[in-house]
């Protein structure tokens, strides 16, 4: 198997490994086909009750970036659609958001883009050992679509379990990037890439001698700030139903 990332030219249409149930499910047969006009993968629809009902829509382009322009008009683009289907009673606050840097790994795609980085993958069968559950690096990805199969260097193995097991793609569950140092230096390092050269602002006033404090100092340079691959857009919501109170909810997630 492939032991060393490379970059991925992945396929609009390419299809999700993973399905959502009940009214996630009827949001994301919805969510898919608009999204694709637009350029954009549906990602993952999630549900969630905590302080009140948020529906979160996770979206992105082929190459794995969404910005908050993009989460805008994915939003205003699904708006008016979840309104007219009503699939969710009363009150809630729709979110659209990227994968974010700790994504969840849904297509095949993802897993070649995850080469190299720490993964938690959950299958829905478990494996001749019993386990359903691996996390370690991801060291290559064989095949396409449901016939493809991950190597997985484990972490969690105890001694008298396999290391690098190799797991069936077909059989998956849940699977999500972990936070790491090296996955958070890998998404900056993208980040700056996309950025647009800036013009040279020292000019003449930095040629010339400085005086008060800090006048011995070099030339200051500021650091551009990296465009990292996320973007989130919110809005509250009524479907049809009795609106319950919504309770106060802070401004972070």
């Amino acid at each position: 198997m492939t032991e060393t990332a490379a970059p991925i030219d992945a396929a609009l249409d390419e299809p999700r490994l993973v399905a959502e149930t009940g009214v996630a499910a009827r949001v994301a047969h919805l969510a898919g086909p608009v999204l694709s006009q637009l350029g954009f993968r549906l990602v993952r629809v999630k549900l969630m009750q905590q302080n009140g009902q948020t529906l979160q829509i996770m979206a992105e382009r082929p190459d794995g970036i969404m910005t908050i322009d993009d989460c805008e008009a994915a939003s205003q683009a699904l708006s008016p659609e979840l309104d007219v289907a009503d699939f969710i009673s009363g009150e809630y606050r729709l979110e659209i958001s990227s994968p974010g840097v700790d994504r969840p790994l849904v297509r095949v795609s993802d897993f070649r883009r995850a080469v190299g980085h720490e993964a938690r993958v959950e299958l829905s069968h478990p494996t001749e050992s019993g386990r359903k559950r691996f996390r370690g690096i991801i060291k290559g990805v064989e095949g396409d679509g449901r016939e493809a199969k991950v190597s997985i260097e484990r972490n969690d193995a105890r001694e008298d379990e396999e290391k690098l097991v190799v797991l069936s793609l077909a059989d998956l569950e849940e699977a999500k990037l972990m936070l790491t140092e090296a996955l958070i230096r890998e998404s900056l390092r993208a980040g700056k890439l996309e950025q647009t050269p800036e013009e040279d602002t020292t000019g003449e006033a930095e040629e010339r001698p400085r005086r008060g404090p800090g006048r011995f100092r070099g030339p200051s340079k500021q650091k551009a700030k990296p465009l990292v691959p996320a973007g989130v857009q919110t809005q509250f919501k009524k479907g049809s139903g009795p609106v319950k109170p919504r309770a106060a909810r802070s401004e972070g997630e």
